[in-house]
């Protein structure tokens, strides 16, 4: 156990203070410097990056790609967090949380930006008649419960239990202790609502297991904070299975490529900028020119 710590009255920002995210962690918002935002050729412009939240928003636009909505068409820009560029005039304005990821629609006369990655899921089902959201309760109540359920959640996932046991300057026993027992009282909460129902909303594949399968498929799959052995994540059979059945799907495969910048690099398609990108700009054949 560390050592005692007692807050002082007021709280100051002691930079540099913090681990991996320390040089780019602040206690104030806005740009930092100006850098305007890269527009591609399609309707859709994605900034973003291959973290759980961003592959929530690629997997969801590769499905509609799927169901042959072309209108989906969209490019895909690499925001590097770690070197700060979410800081940047143009992603500020983007999005003025400065978190990834961060949709621009250009379909039409004036440019719509979305952020935050339920409220683009939801953007997207709706702009493409309600694909992935059903219409009639209580399948749609049902859906959206388990959309924000993820929402309000995985914070204790990433910013709890993931900072603490894989990028905290110290280990930390109470904190690693408090948030693996959150983060496993929710995989127990979708291993149990997964007995009995082939998705999480039900029956039909939703944007509630798209937002919900990179954050607990991979968890329960021990892709996330190669933390599978201390979770015991084997113990959630019906996660793993439901994590393989969308795992198996063309497009969340797809998906969970774009700007991807760790793992075998025929599976990092940094920037997507069209369908073809896939099979040609992987970053193992970009190295290889």
């Amino acid at each position: 156990m560390s050592d005692s710590y007692t807050p002082p009255k007021v709280w100051s920002w002691k930079q540099g203070h913090g681990g991996a995210f320390a040089n780019i962690n602040r206690p104030i918002a806005g740009a930092t410097h100006e850098k305007e935002l890269p527009i591609g050729k399609h309707p859709l412009q994605l900034y973003s990056l291959g973290t759980p939240n961003g592959v929530k928003v690629t997997v969801m636009l590769e499905e509609l790609l799927e169901l042959g909505h072309k209108g989906a068409e969209y490019d895909a820009w690499l925001i590097n967090i770690g070197k700060g560029e979410q800081f940047g005039s143009g992603f500020v304005e983007a999005n003025p949380n400065s978190k990834i990821p961060a949709l621009v629609d250009r379909s039409g006369k004036t440019p719509i930006r979305v952020f935050e990655s339920g409220a683009i899921l939801m953007y997207l089902a709706e702009k493409f008649g309600n694909a992935f959201l059903p219409t009639e309760q209580p399948a749609r109540a049902e859906t959206l419960s388990w959309l924000f359920w993820q929402m309000g959640s995985a914070p204790f996932v990433g910013g709890g239990f993931g900072h603490f046991f894989a990028y905290a300057p110290e280990k930390i026993e109470y904190a690693i202790d408090r948030y693996a027992m959150e983060t496993k009282r929710q995989l127990d909460v979708l291993d149990r609502r997964l007995a009995d129902n082939e998705y999480v909303a039900g029956g039909e594949y939703t944007i509630a297991d798209i937002a919900i399968w990179p954050w607990y498929g991979g968890m329960a799959k021990g892709w996330q904070y190669d933390a599978g052995e201390f979770l015991a994540v084997h113990e959630y059979k019906n996660v793993i299975r439901w994590a393989d059945q969308i795992y198996a799907r063309p497009a969340a495969k797809r998906g969970r490529m774009v700007n991807r910048t760790s793992g075998h690099p025929s599976s990092q398609l940094r920037e997507r900028h069209d369908a073809s990108d896939f099979e040609t700009n992987t970053q193992d054949k970009v190295a290889a020119e």
